[in-house]
């Protein structure tokens, strides 16, 4: 059986830069094993697959050792496969996943993903947070991930994380942010336990990094980097209940995937 394959880099214009995430529409869904062999064979952060729904699409996101509930870059990365490689001449592509129905619009200059809002509590400092990422954070809040929060943008960029460490935390990931220097916030993703030491771009992490710093800067509109060693951009605003996420994507590659019929 050969199945369509694309690699797409999210959130940034460069091929080498952003998120890099595998696009694999399919006609109907395989069995989930074969689905999780195929990402854990990409070995990136998540590999995306895709089914016709009539004119929406079934959506399903894997890393290379979980299913997850929402992924950003991959979600954007599908759309752009869906916009410039496969036909769709909508201007928005309709999405039906496990946190239900998500849109991606097309724009003059990026897509804009349409996700729910996921604000964080604040929450006492787990000591393996503390010994993870080798320092301690200004606050400690969590969500679906925890979020650390820095004073400054050099901080985030020197953390080294203890990933052991980081794996025993009850969480899909950490989220490490602070003020920006050159934009409004930066942060840096780490999910070990879902096989992902650190996410180059992490879309879902603005779910509650967005409401976050919107409410921290008294404004809805708002710019990020996420400063891996990739790096990439996102163009963010908080309204009511749900996020928007905009960003830019490009291909690096597409062909043919063959697993057994």
């Amino acid at each position: 059986m050969k199945l369509p394959y694309y690699e797409v880099s999210a959130f940034t214009t460069n091929p080498f830069g952003g998120n890099p995430a595998g696009v694999c529409p399919l006609d109907a869904w395989l069995p989930d094993a074969a689905l999780q062999g195929i990402a854990a064979n990409n070995n990136l952060a998540e590999t995306a697959f895709i089914v016709p729904r009539g004119n929406d699409f079934e959506l399903r996101w894997f890393t290379p050792t979980v299913e997850v509930d929402l992924c950003g870059h991959a979600t954007l990365a599908a759309a752009f496969v869906l916009f410039n490689e496969r036909g769709l001449h909508a201007d928005e592509a309709r999405f039906h996943s496990r946190s239900g129905l998500l849109t991606v619009s097309r724009e003059t200059n990026q897509l804009t993903l349409d996700f729910p809002s996921r604000p964080a509590k604040a929450c006492a400092t787990p000591d393996a947070l503390i010994r993870g990422l080798g320092t301690k954070p200004g606050e400690v809040l969590k969500a679906r991930d925890y979020l650390a929060v820095f004073n400054s943008e050099a901080e985030v960029r020197a953390l080294k994380p203890d990933f052991a460490a980081l794996k025993t935390l009850d969480c899909l990931g950490i989220i490490a942010t602070a003020p920006g220097s050159d934009c409004d916030f930066v942060s840096r993703f780490f999910a070990p336990g879902a096989g992902v030491d650190e996410d180059p771009v992490t879309g879902s992490a603005h779910c509650t990094l967005i409401p976050y710093w919107a409410e921290r800067l008294g404004k809805t509109k708002i710019f990020a980097r996420q400063v891996s060693q990739r790096g990439g951009e996102l163009f963010c605003e908080l309204v009511g209940p749900r996020v928007r996420i905009g960003g830019r994507a490009v291909l690096y590659l597409w062909g043919e995937i063959e697993i057994p019929g």
